[in-house]
């Protein structure tokens, strides 16, 4: 997608996150990630677009806290909707105006710069919390939450591209919750991304490979993209998923695939 498409995807998914936000209110319970409530959305995201931003304004070549070590101090009440909107604000302007050939740390290796890294992860980041924002404004029961209670959509590239790294990055490269006592593969097919976008996932006792194809697999799942990228991070079940194979494969995903 590049930096620009990315950049695109999080200033629209930061500005729909707050408005759902302030609709469903601050005490209003978020159904895909129990346990929390509006305002700790809120805070967790605000806290990780500052972390992220702090890498390619400072040039961090090390790993850092993400809550700065302690040192934020969170608002009250409405006020934490503007730190949310402001940090949102900063990282979209940092992104936008960094160096292209900043150096950074990142998450995991294989980028094709820091800059591509943060903004591509970022983006991700922000569109599956403004999801878990809209889950909680549907179940709210507040006015706003659209005939059909549901989140806004999620673009067939974009979700092509955020299974791409959900896969190739957090699980193959760095997860390490996500294991099975006897090796399991599991495929996944995109049918309306580009050239039917697929994936092949095996995961075993002690580690996790990812191929960009569709392989021989215990259990595949086949859908749009932006069906299979929702269920996959756990923000949707597979009601609009065609599911063939082994059950079990899809529990154990269901179960350790949990990424806050």
């Amino acid at each position: 997608m590049g930096i620009d498409g990315h950049l695109a995807s999080l200033r629209r998914d930061g500005a729909r996150l707050a408005e759902a936000a302030a609709l469903a209110g601050f005490d209003a319970e978020v159904p895909s990630a129990p346990g929390w409530r509006v305002r700790t959305l809120l805070t967790h995201t605000g806290c990780v677009h500052r972390w992220a931003a702090s890498y390619i304004a400072d040039g961090h070549g090390r790993p850092r806290p993400i809550e700065g070590d302690g040192e934020l101090v969170m608002p009250d009440g409405e006020l934490l909707l503007d730190w949310f909107r402001d940090g949102h604000a900063a990282l979209v302007q940092t992104l936008a105006n960094a160096d292209p050939a900043v150096a950074c740390w990142t998450l995991w290796p294989g980028a094709p710069s820091p800059l591509e890294f943060w903004a591509r992860r970022q983006a991700h980041e922000t569109a599956v919390h403004r999801v878990d924002a809209e889950l909680a404004l549907a179940a709210s029961g507040q006015a706003g939450a659209g005939a059909a209670g549901e989140p806004a959509g999620v673009p067939a590239a974009f979700a092509a591209d955020g299974i791409d790294e959900l896969l190739g990055g957090f699980y193959a490269l760095r997860h390490r919750g996500l294991v099975s006592p006897e090796p399991v593969a599991l495929s996944i097919r995109a049918t309306d991304a580009d050239a039917e976008a697929g994936w092949t996932i095996r995961i075993g006792p002690a580690a996790r490979t990812v191929v960009r194809a569709v392989e021989p697999a215990d259990c595949a799942l086949v859908g749009r993209a932006a069906d299979l990228y929702l269920f996959l991070w756990n923000r949707a079940g597979t009601e609009r998923i065609t599911v063939d194979g082994d059950p079990a494969v899809l529990g154990l995903w269901r179960e350790l695939a949990r990424i806050t």
